[in-house]
């Protein structure tokens, strides 16, 4: 008897438990954490996680974010035991670097075929997808310009005129996607030999190189030098607080996505490939078109003349060249 009455106030105490909280008991019992490496700007990150979880309430993204170099870098020395589940903003030129070494899975996410083509893996068995894009604009503050008696520099030519010299920053190619994007666009665009020997006219010109793409906007805005050369999405943090900035894009503009894809061997796939289905959303573009972003749904580009601007970029070509043209940058611009 004694048992009896024992086992009908166990299984009374647990109607009780599962009445107050037994969904989200199991919901939180059954949540799965993925472990996501990032470039992406910090103050972006709380958008596309908060868009994600709220359609994915059973899935947790914890983030591990550094610079373009440093998260390649990691990824590349992780490479037999990955840490990570997903990259998610992370320059194509490194994620077609990890491909070409096996080191992501292949998977078609919903929606995949709403990404503009040139933004999207077209292997027949995709690795990666583009989430937003973005090209070279020259970052000028208005201010230190004409307290100098300068005009703005249109065009890439404009930037080795001698009445520049110490006026620029630009982002270090080793350290910095924005900084590679420039390197390959110039060498894709004019041939190794011209390119390398604009390079030496602009780096005569430089007040120094940055460690990220963002820095150069950040200092132009400030008014710690006049121009920076940098992107429209990292500069309108500080448009949006009325900096006395103004962002000219050159015709024929570098440029470079922030993509996304699985990393070989994760232990939550579909997670995983629930993530990269949020990749191609509508939410994604939303996000990135207000961050001043391209969004790679060409419905939601709010800036069509900056689409128009970008050059053609052969983007393997830049993930094939990637550690012979940055070893020739360290030679002849590196400590």
């Amino acid at each position: 008897m004694k048992n009896r009455v024992f086992f009908l106030w166990v299984v009374l105490a647990t109607m009780i438990a599962a009445s107050f909280g037994g969904e989200g008991a199991r919901t939180a019992h059954a949540e799965t954490t993925l472990l996501v490496y990032t470039a992406i700007e910090p103050e972006w990150l709380p958008k596309y996680k908060k868009a994600f979880e709220e359609a994915n309430p059973d899935i947790r993204i914890k983030w591990l974010r550094e610079g373009t170099g440093t998260i390649t870098a990691r990824i590349l020395a992780e490479k037999e035991n990955p840490r990570a589940d997903v990259i998610f903003g992370l320059a194509t030129s490194s994620l077609l670097v990890f491909k070409a070494q096996g080191m992501l899975e292949s998977y078609t996410p919903r929606d995949f075929d709403k990404i503009y083509p040139a933004m999207r893996d077209s292997s027949d068995e995709p690795c990666w997808v583009g989430l937003h894009a973005y090209g070279t604009g020259f970052c000028v503050n208005r201010p230190e310009m004409e307290k100098r008696g300068l005009s703005a520099p249109k065009s890439w030519e404009d930037l080795i005129r001698p009445e520049y010299k110490g006026l620029i920053v630009m982002p270090d190619p080793a350290a910095s996607g924005s900084g590679y994007m420039n390197l390959a666009a110039w060498m894709q665009m004019w041939g190794e030999e011209k390119a390398w020997a604009y390079m030496d006219a602009l780096y005569a010109n430089l007040k120094m190189l940055a460690p990220s793409g963002a820095r150069p906007a950040a200092m132009a805005a400030q008014g710690e030098v006049p121009i920076g050369l940098s992107t429209r999405a990292f500069a309108e943090p500080f448009l949006k607080r009325r900096a006395p900035l103004d962002v000219i894009m050159p015709d024929k503009a570098g440029w470079e996505m922030e993509s996304c894809a699985i990393v070989r061997g994760t232990q939550n796939l579909e997670a995983a490939r629930r993530l990269m289905d949020f990749g191609c959303s509508e939410a994604v573009a939303k996000i990135g078109a207000s961050f001043a972003a391209i969004p790679t749904r060409t419905e939601f580009v709010t800036d069509k003349t900056s689409f128009e601007r970008l050059a053609p970029m052969d983007h393997q070509w830049g993930a094939d060249n990637r550690e012979r043209l940055l070893d020739a940058w360290r030679v002849r611009y590196g400590n």
